[in-house]
């Protein structure tokens, strides 16, 4: 089994605003504040992602209209 001591143990760092904080010495409070901003990351991402697939799919619904009423032209 491998134990290489030269390699540094990772602490948590977060970086804001170009300061690094390491967690592990923030409170509880501090902690629950990152675990917020991070799941509201997620969920912005995620609403990005969606209203993507909405758009897109709005835009094949319209064309698909436009295809049936110019058939009657047709």
């Amino acid at each position: 089994m491998a134990n290489n001591k030269n390699q540094k143990e990772q602490k948590p760092v977060l970086n804001l605003d170009g300061k690094e904080y390491d967690i592990n010495d923030m409170t509880d409070d501090q902690k629950v504040i990152i675990s917020h901003v991070q799941d509201l990351a997620r969920k912005i991402e995620s609403t990005k992602f969606n209203l993507q697939q909405m758009e897109v799919g709005k835009d094949a619904f319209v064309k698909m209209l436009k295809d049936e009423l110019t058939k009657d032209d047709d």
